[in-house]
């Protein structure tokens, strides 16, 4: 194996890897209903989903890594476990769309923090994407943009993909980021 690449971390927790799934799943569902790419699917879709996997599972997770000392995991898992199942139970209210805008917009500020806050490279990646989607999405709410909505899901998609594979690269022993080492002008790369 290339010294570059490291392994499945074996510091990341069951917890974590059962968190990061359930985030997975959750924003494979809600991205996917928001691009419409799979005919008569559409994010109303994915409220069971993001009730149960990502609002009850997701914040039981964040509980057990808050108790397994993991404030990163813990606090991003319970933070969105309880945005999932906000979202979700009132997902049959008839709100206005700047009312869904603001709560997609507040959403993202919690996504942009839990990106600053730092953990894995993975970890920063699938809150920036989320990020992203939701701003994109709480724009097109604001505006009554479906394109935006349709690109918002696919950043959703892509920060699922990204959990996914966070997620399973742990168990796989798969490589979860690359070294940051830089090889100066004459210097070769030993393995």
């Amino acid at each position: 194996m290339d010294n570059d690449v490291s392994a499945g971390s074996t510091t990341t927790t069951t917890t974590t890897i059962a968190g990061r799934l359930a985030l997975g799943i959750t924003l494979l569902a809600f991205g996917l209903g928001h691009t419409a790419v799979i005919d008569q699917v559409t994010a109303a879709d994915a409220v069971t989903v993001a009730q149960y996997v990502g609002g009850v599972a997701l914040f039981v997770a964040g509980l057990l890594a808050l108790r397994e000392s993991d404030t990163a995991s813990g606090t991003a898992f319970t933070v969105l476990g309880a945005l999932w199942f906000t979202w979700a139970v009132s997902a049959d209210n008839q709100v206005s769309a700047n009312a869904a805008g603001l709560f997609l917009l507040l959403f993202a500020l919690v996504a942009l923090t839990l990106t600053f806050a730092g953990g894995d490279a993975l970890g920063q990646g699938v809150y920036g994407l989320l990020c992203v989607s939701l701003l994109l999405l709480a724009v097109g709410s604001f505006a009554d943009s479906a394109a935006l909505g349709k690109a918002g899901g696919w950043f959703a998609v892509g920060a699922g993909v990204v959990a996914w594979y966070a997620a399973t690269a742990v168990l796989a022993h798969w490589p979860t980021g690359v070294s940051r080492r830089a090889a100066g002008r004459g210097v070769t790369a030993t393995g």
